[in-house]
């Protein structure tokens, strides 16, 4: 199938006040472009523009799922959620598939460690997802994940029920905490490595957020003694 590809938009689940997951399948069922965990697509709307959204989902999901932050003032998110009240969405067009995406390759019995801040979960859940097919073939799988509050962490109930049952160690910390009870950690993500990366064997860390989150937690697994070419992100 040739690129443009046209999505029609399925579930949509509310994932915070302001992130929605979404699922979309090709209008032709039999249509389907591969890509792999971690890549982008360049999606586009008719009068609305184009985006660039990682794929949120695994390549052997069903169907194609992306994590989108509803903006004010941006012409593709407003395009996608105008007719969402009604049940009506627009027909997406998958422009492209781009960027290397995030290979999980190396010694059997790795430990992995994903490191995400925000919506920057989603090409790291769409990694999980995928490396949890072959669970055996790694070691410990551990992910640090950062929000602002308790409100802002998305496909919380995956990551607590699906994750735990799989095997993987879940460490939350939240920047801005409030007066609602949390007894979890407080800070910025990347201060939960310092405990955690001398534990680890043969490690890969995977890091995924905005620049400065990326190079914060660059320098500190560096400082930890991490090799420099252990370390994937998405910039």
């Amino acid at each position: 199938m040739a690129f443009p590809l046209p999505l029609r938009v399925g579930e949509v689940r509310r994932q915070t006040p302001t992130v929605s997951s979404l699922r979309m399948r090709p209008v032709d069922d039999l249509a389907r472009e591969p890509f792999l965990a971690g890549q982008v697509a360049i999606l586009e709307i008719e009068g609305g523009g184009s985006s660039y959204m990682a794929f949120a989902g695994a390549p052997e999901d069903e169907d194609y799922e992306f994590l989108i932050k509803r903006t004010a003032g941006t012409d593709f998110t407003e395009a996608l959620f105008r007719g969402e009240g009604a049940g009506e969405f627009p027909t997406v067009l998958l422009r492209r598939i781009v960027g290397p995406g995030f290979p999980v390759v190396g010694d059997p019995g790795q430990d992995v460690v994903l490191v995400a801040m925000g919506t920057g979960l989603a090409p790291l859940r769409s990694t999980l997802r995928h490396l949890l097919t072959e669970r055996d073939a790694h070691g410990r799988v551990i992910v640090l994940y950062g929000a602002r509050s308790v409100d802002d962490f998305c496909y919380q109930e995956e990551m607590t029920t699906e994750w735990i049952h799989q095997g993987v160690e879940l460490r939350q910390v939240i920047s801005r905490p409030d007066e609602r009870e949390w007894s979890g950690a407080t800070g910025y993500v990347q201060s939960l490595l310092d405990n955690l990366v001398p534990t680890l064997r043969q490690p890969l860390a995977l890091v995924c957020g905005s620049l400065e989150m990326i190079e914060q937690t660059r320098s500190r697994l560096q400082a930890l003694g991490f090799p420099a070419d252990r370390i994937r992100t998405n910039f």
